[in-house]
């Protein structure tokens, strides 16, 4: 339990809030798992089957290291290879906007997941809204610090936007939750137009309709 209570401590926020919206023991795939942070935290406390996929080999690497299964993949082109609804979530952290074709992605997590948790930065926090009127030049915060020419943010949304999409792609909602730049929860109830404003970052449970 002492080792729990550590990974938690030492965890990034939205991690913490993710893992709140994965049952124990469920079979998991995560979509652009980096080094295996979120997996490895999921794997010991939720005791989840989890799998992943990376496109960085030094990624995949890591993730091997840390006695995980993790494959080299691309989330654009391999995940077609995956039979219909085989884990009980599919998972894409921070890494839909990274992607070249974002809806065929979450139209594909919604095929292979039962359940699908996507986080994702929102664009439409007031203070790149402020910078792109006062400055006329693409927003550089420290959530968002990279320039326009170095990004690997090719596709970026609102919380408007994903629910937009999510619509689209007949995905239903069943939680979602606003964070702020160090990933704890927006405690607020009103309207998402608002939420839009004020939110960093955002993670949302979906499933198909």
């Amino acid at each position: 339990m002492m080792r729990k209570n550590v990974e938690v401590a030492h965890a990034r926020g939205d991690y913490q809030i993710l893992c709140d919206f994965v049952v124990p023991q469920a079979k998991v795939l995560d979509i652009g798992c980096g080094k295996g942070e979120l997996l490895e935290l999921l794997v010991n406390l939720r005791q989840v089957d989890g799998r992943g996929i990376e496109i960085s080999q030094a990624g995949v690497n890591e993730c091997v290291a840390r006695g995980l299964s993790v494959v080299q993949g691309d989330a654009d082109k391999d995940l077609d290879a995956y039979p219909d609804a085989a884990f009980d979530y599919a998972i894409l952290s921070q890494t839909l906007q990274a992607t070249m074709d974002p809806k065929q992605v979450l139209i594909e997590l919604l095929r292979i997941g039962k359940k699908v948790v996507v986080s994702f930065p929102n664009f439409g926090h007031w203070r790149n809204r402020l910078q792109l009127l006062w400055r006329g030049r693409m927003p550089v915060t420290d959530y968002l610090p990279y320039e326009w020419y170095n990004t690997p943010n090719i596709h970026f949304c609102t919380l408007r936007d994903f629910l937009a999409l999510a619509d689209e792609v007949d995905a239903r909602v069943l939680r979602a939750e606003a964070l702020d730049a160090k990933g704890k929860p927006i405690v607020y109830s009103g309207p998402w137009w608002l939420r839009n404003l004020i939110s960093d970052q955002a993670i949302f449970l979906l499933e198909r309709k």
